[in-house]
């Protein structure tokens, strides 16, 4: 007996701080006022909550006033006034449902009392008539696709203990409708709840796929700079190591050179050693664990004809049409063109399977072009690969843009596809790189009407790979399941 206090305070205090929270979600303003159904696609849908509350309200008004009057023997004019007070808020529910709550709930409570005292209560359905219950079930649906689930609780509790009350004020009016209205009320606002929170659930998954995906496309361009960076690297360290070597052997080589001519060289020598420590350093950030480098020259056109034996091998039938005379071609034109068709021919391989392709390179002395276009498949398209990494075309854009050149893709009319490459010979400074994300188009990245070679008579376009699977921006690169060589790379160049 001695714990019966102490239990029965800890129960008061429960139930008080029950009361609290039911009274502060009463309380509390709805999180939004937007219509319901106001972000559907469809404009009958976003209507559908006007049309149902326009038409429970003209139907619901005036029965009300003819059952509160004839059948419960209700005054007129108060029929009118608690009629209006229940079924006219159905109309706020539409975009304030809490508000409409309130002003239904107090109505419904003013008219339980105003008909104890009616001379046909007796025998009829009390406290709540039933077109107050059609009514007040429409609004739980609105409130359960509106508001949280806490505040859901708190109505239906309220709902729960206003029926109470009156089974407490007379037992032999009521008929139970109260406890009817419970139930109802509670399975209403679990059904509508629950989609609300399903609609929620969806929306949140669509924007975080919408923030993958932006996140995805930003790293796969910048492992593509990183991979580019590394690769030049290596182009760049040549030079630089025989810059070293002339630098420090020139004083050996040329007689009678005059002590500030030495004093010259040996400081060009120490500028191109300095340089090439900077740029290992530089080597070490941007490998990735375990990318360790192969002791092999990087490759370039002289090996574009093992790409395409490679590519044959495939399955796919490729020819190959090089000018001669490319020999002397600076270092990062030549990787570059030779990684352009590498992507473009992996990309045949994964996306085209059979598809007869044709590999061109050629230079007017100013450019080099590079085309690469293939046919449509020559049967039904199953790629080989659907996990690619996205690298392909991006690839391909940021080498054209770390030369200065311009690029061209797209679908040709005979379901084929195309990738033409224009670079330049002669340095020039790379192109301004824009915000990386995945807002850059995967067409061209030139400017309208430039088709990126000379001579080429095929459209050009700015679609997908033909066959592909997946966008057209990620149809993926060689380095990953490719047809062609192997990737190379070294350390440095020394």
């Amino acid at each position: 007996m001695a714990h019966h206090p102490a239990l029965r305070s800890r129960l008061t205090g429960a139930a008080r701080h029950a009361a609290r929270v039911v009274r502060a979600e009463l309380a509390s303003p709805s999180e939004s006022t937007a219509a319901l159904f106001g972000g559907a696609r469809s404009r009958w849908v976003r209507l559908l909550p006007y049309v149902v509350a326009v038409g429970l309200v003209a139907s619901l008004l005036p029965v009300s006033v003819t059952v509160l009057t004839q059948d419960y023997g209700l005054n007129g004019a108060l029929a009118g006034a608690l009629a209006t007070a229940q079924s006219a808020p159905l109309l706020l529910a539409v975009r304030r449902p809490m508000h409409a709550w309130w002003i239904v709930f107090a109505a419904d409570i003013g008219t339980a009392f105003a008909l104890l005292g009616a001379d046909g209560t007796e025998g009829r359905t009390w406290p709540w008539t039933p077109m107050a219950v059609v009514g007040y079930l429409f609004l739980m649906a609105a409130l359960g696709l509106r508001e949280p689930r806490r505040r859901l609780v708190a109505v239906w509790l309220a709902t729960g203990a206003a029926g109470l009350m009156f089974e407490l004020v007379s037992q032999r009016l009521s008929d139970g409708v109260h406890l009817l209205l419970f139930v109802l009320s509670g399975v209403v606002l679990v059904l509508t709840g629950a989609l609300r929170e399903r609609d929620d659930v969806r929306r949140r998954l669509l924007v975080q796929e919408t923030i993958s995906e932006a996140e995805r496309a930003q790293r796969t361009l910048l492992e593509e700079r990183t991979r580019i960076a590394r690769e030049l690297h290596d182009v760049v360290a040549h030079h630089m190591s025989v810059i070293t070597v002339q630098a420090d052997s020139a004083p050996y080589r040329i007689e009678g050179l005059p002590d500030a001519a030495r004093e010259e060289f040996a400081s060009i020598a120490a500028g191109a050693r300095e340089s090439l420590t900077e740029m290992r350093r530089l080597l070490a950030v941007l490998r990735s664990d375990g990318a360790g480098g192969e002791r092999t020259p990087q490759p370039g056109l002289d090996r574009a004809q093992q790409l395409v034996e490679a590519t044959v091998r495939a399955g796919v039938p490729a020819e190959l049409s090089l000018q001669s005379g490319l020999d002397g071609l600076p270092g990062t034109v030549d990787l570059s063109a030779y990684r352009i068709v590498q992507e473009a021919l992996a990309n045949v391989v994964r996306h085209a399977p059979g598809a007869p392709t044709r590999v061109s390179v050629a230079s007017d002395g100013a450019h080099l072009t590079v085309l690469v276009v293939n046919g449509p498949p020559s049967g039904p398209v199953s790629p080989l690969e659907s996990t690619g990494t996205g690298h392909g075309l991006v690839g391909m854009r940021e080498r054209v843009r770390l030369t200065g050149g311009t690029l061209d893709t797209g679908p040709l009319p005979d379901g084929g596809f195309r990738v033409a490459a224009r670079i330049p010979l002669a340095p020039e400074p790379p192109r301004p790189a824009g915000p990386a994300g995945p807002a850059e188009p995967t067409g061209s990245t030139e400017p309208s009407g430039s088709t990126g070679h000379s001579g080429s008579t095929e459209p050009s376009g700015s679609a997908g790979h033909s066959g592909s699977t997946e966008p057209s921006g990620s149809a993926g690169h060689a380095g990953s399941a490719e047809p062609a060589h192997p990737t190379e790379r070294t350390e440095d160049g020394s």
